[in-house]
């Protein structure tokens, strides 16, 4: 089975030693994974919410380097230093995936390699193969006439 690394270059990635995902076969594992911008810095600094959207944006940024979607999620795990934000973190995790609806867990944790962070998440996805849209029979029809 081949493995797979996905790095995003963060500066803790070759510090501590780990990649952001890992594909091995149709299974991915994403890092815990924080909001940290393109340019390196933390966005949303003091606002749960806005860490949470980031950190989710990020985790599909690499399920996309993965070769997976959010819809392959089956399992989160989400990692606050202040559970009373909880209703912020969980409407963000919501927006992403109130249809998808992983197995997940919110726990409340010391806090994180910068004191900024206040949302850390990981995921776990199993790839499946994606049924391209249908196309509607009228549409169809219609082609085979030109």
């Amino acid at each position: 089975m081949k493995r797979m690394n996905i790095s995003t270059g963060t500066a803790w990635e070759p510090i501590i030693g780990y990649s952001r995902a890992v594909r091995m076969g149709d299974t991915v594992h994403v890092s815990g994974t924080t909001a940290t911008g393109a340019d390196g810095k933390i966005v949303g600094i003091g606002d749960a919410y806005a860490q949470t959207v980031q950190t989710l944006r990020n985790i599909e940024s690499a399920l996309h380097k993965a070769g997976a979607r959010m819809e392959d999620v089956v399992r989160t795990r989400m990692y606050v230093t202040n559970i009373a934000e909880w209703e912020k973190i969980g409407r963000a995790h919501g927006e992403f995936f109130g249809k998808i609806r992983p197995a997940t867990a919110m726990v409340q944790v010391g806090g994180f390699v910068s004191p900024e962070m206040l949302v850390e998440i990981e995921a776990e996805a199993i790839v499946t193969p994606h049924t391209p849209k249908k196309k509607s029979v009228a549409k169809l029809k219609l082609r085979k006439r030109k």
